[in-house]
């Protein structure tokens, strides 16, 4: 069992040392690898417990593997952070586990195509439940590697998960062949077989990078970053002297030929009645700045709210304080232009615990109004069902509104094109964690939204990265961490769908058929 639990060690170090941004995602390739030994060793041996001891093992991997890769949310609170690091490990577990209950049943030839099957499953569910956190979905891996990847705009993400799987299998099954045979030539085929595998997609991936025309028409941005600490600053500035002091930021950089103005996640983050906002001051300053040029827009994060008086529940999601009455809390984006009415998208992907109360209607009787608290303010936030977009006044320019975590969701931002956008706005506050990787890996998954939509990311944050994105993923041009500035760009404006914007994660809908009928067939032969 030491060797297991050392094969257990060597994978979740592998896995951690191929993530983003550090890291060399070859490793990934070979990070289940030893994993995968360990499974075979348990499976095939006299032990007692086997199941248990495939359990402890696969969970000393995950464990090492998310501690190195996801620490950092240690810097919004310690709690959230262990918590965290221990449901992702044991949902990866339990996974894991399913492969040896099914390996233990079924010939090679079924079971390794069910554990990548079963895998990517688990990350499709886990981009979709209430505890949602695929910030280490295998495909995520190569965000800083985007030359190898452009062909994401066919399959998405999980084009790259399948892609780490097949090595990973391919690399294990030519161990497993070389120990049996002692055959060197098995050794020297079944590497030259998995190099070919990782460079033909790479190969391609060059391919397309090479032949690929980005669109010609452009928008020309001016992002804000105001720099604010969220911890000690940042609620205790009123709406109004935010707007002047994004104005003054803007100010100085912005022309008449300037297209939109874009400021973080809840820079107006005293909160306001979202049905008074448009004759609010904030707006009123905003839209006086926005009325001296020709073809501006304005977006800004606000952190609205809508007050019930009544004394009953009027929504799933309302809080109640107290002889206040009940309040909805909405973290959303406006765009504020010539006209009177602004337009409002809320953020609908929410972080677990902070805006999301987890299986409320089950929980809420059971543990009261309880919330993890992994970095802003605690509250249940209310969501919006379909994906809005930000047209400028002549319709020529569409921005998708992405509020922060929402853009780590693949899927979910096809949405925003399917509806019109014809770039990607990323709005967001990266200071909870501090100057760690966090807010880097956060960056660099944005680079893989524009690679599978085709569409240009215009990035503006709060003591974060702010940045432009072109069409390839290639990130153009950076405003420093805990910097407070503007930085004026273009991006282009491309109104075509890719494919993976057309039929989304379907290699995960695929995965999901294969692994239940694999599942179920290995089930009904245990009865047998």
């Amino acid at each position: 069992m030491k060797n297991s639990y050392l094969l257990a060690i060597l994978s979740g170090l592998l896995l951690a040392l191929a993530w983003p941004t550090y890291g060399v995602p070859l490793l990934a390739f070979i990070g289940f690898v030893p994993l995968l030994l360990a499974e075979k060793h348990i499976r095939e041996s006299n032990y007692k417990r086997k199941g248990t001891k495939v359990f402890f093992t696969a969970y000393l991997a995950f464990i090492i593997w998310n501690s190195i890769t996801t620490w950092w949310i240690w810097y919004s609170t310690p709690f959230g952070m262990f918590f965290a690091l221990a449901v992702n490990s044991l949902l990866m577990t339990i996974v894991f586990s399913l492969y040896h209950f099914v390996a233990k049943r079924l010939p090679a030839k079924i079971h390794l195509i069910f554990l990548p099957a079963i895998w990517m499953a688990f990350e499709k569910f886990h981009l979709n439940w209430d505890f949602s956190w695929p910030w280490l979905n295998l495909g995520n891996a190569f965000s800083q590697y985007t030359t190898w990847i452009q062909w994401y705009e066919y399959t998405g993400t999980f084009g790259g998960a399948l892609w780490i799987w097949i090595i990973n299998i391919g690399v294990f099954t030519t161990i497993v062949k070389y120990q049996e045979s002692k055959n060197r030539r098995i050794l020297s085929k079944g590497i030259a077989r998995n190099v070919l595998l990782i460079a033909i997609p790479i190969i391609f991936s060059l391919f397309l990078l090479k032949n690929y025309e980005e669109s010609s028409q452009k928008a020309a941005i001016t992002l804000l970053q105001p720099n604010i600490d969220p911890y000690s600053q940042k609620y205790d500035i009123s709406n109004l002297q935010m707007a002047k002091s994004l104005v003054k930021l803007a100010e100085p950089v912005v022309t008449s030929n300037t297209n939109y103005v874009i400021a973080p996640e809840t820079a107006l983050a005293k909160g306001s009645s979202i049905d008074a906002f448009d004759n609010a001051t904030e707006k009123m300053v905003l839209q006086n700045f926005v009325s001296q040029y020709p073809n501006m827009q304005f977006i800004t994060g606000v952190d609205f709210y809508r007050h019930y008086p009544q004394k009953e529940k009027p929504t799933i999601t309302a809080n109640f304080y107290g002889q206040n009455g009940w309040f909805d809390f909405y973290n959303a984006a406006v765009q504020v232009g010539k006209n009177n009415i602004s337009e409002k998208y809320i953020k609908s992907k929410l972080v677990v615990g902070v805006e999301n109360f987890p299986f409320k209607n089950v929980l809420e009787p059971l543990l009261g109004d309880v919330m993890l608290d992994l970095g802003g303010t605690v509250a249940m936030r209310a969501t919006q069902k379909d994906r809005s977009v930000f047209f400028s006044n002549d319709k020529v320019f569409a921005a998708a509104p992405i509020i922060c975590y929402e853009s780590i969701y693949g899927e979910f931002v096809t949405g925003y094109v399917k509806n019109g956008a014809n770039f990607l706005a990323i709005i967001t506050n990266d200071a909870w964690w501090d100057n760690t990787q966090g807010h880097k890996q956060h960056l660099s998954y944005a680079r893989l939204r524009a690679i599978e939509t085709r569409k240009s990311v215009a990035r503006s944050a709060n003591t974060g990265i702010s940045a432009f994105i072109n069409e390839k993923g290639e990130v153009t041009k950076t405003l420093a961490y805990n910097a407070k500035g503007s930085l004026s760009g273009e991006v282009t404006i491309n109104n075509k769908e890719t494919f993976y914007v057309k039929y989304g994660d379907y290699i995960a809908r695929l995965s999901v058929l294969f692994a239940g009928m694999i599942l179920l067939y290995a089930i009904a032969r245990k009865k047998q």
